[in-house]
């Protein structure tokens, strides 16, 4: 079963689409070797994903099924080898949560209220 598939039927990404852009940006090595789309899944094979803020999850295929299965039903073809976080790595990902993408300053333009009182700072200068 080609790995891109074997990801999506397994609910480790949204869309095969996704898990095919994540296989070629190298965000999936099997076997401790980069990965392919294409590349066929075996049961017992080793997978690293590498998610966002460099988190690795590491799954060990158990089983493959060729068609979508439930949320619950799908967590069964694998089991999750993901090392628990350190304290350290734990109130990191809390802060950057916490922190979130639309609170970061200056992400956002100013809303109306904000551009008023621009206008007014450089009015006055």
């Amino acid at each position: 079963m080609r790995l891109d598939v074997w990801l999506d039927v397994a609910c480790l990404f949204r869309t095969r689409s996704e898990a095919q852009r994540a296989i070629k940006g190298g965000k999936v090595d099997i076997n401790n070797h980069r990965a392919k789309p294409h590349r066929e899944v075996r049961s017992g094979d080793t997978i690293c994903i590498t998610r966002t803020n460099g988190i690795k999850q590491i799954v060990e295929v158990h089983t493959l099924a060729e068609r979508h299965l439930s949320k619950p039903d799908a967590r069964k073809l694998y089991t999750d080898r993901t090392p628990a976080p350190s304290e350290e790595e734990a109130s990191f990902r809390a802060l950057i949560r916490h922190i979130g993408p639309n609170n970061r300053a200056g992400d956002r333009s100013p809303n109306k209220r904000q551009r008023r009182q621009l206008r007014k700072l450089k009015e006055v200068e």
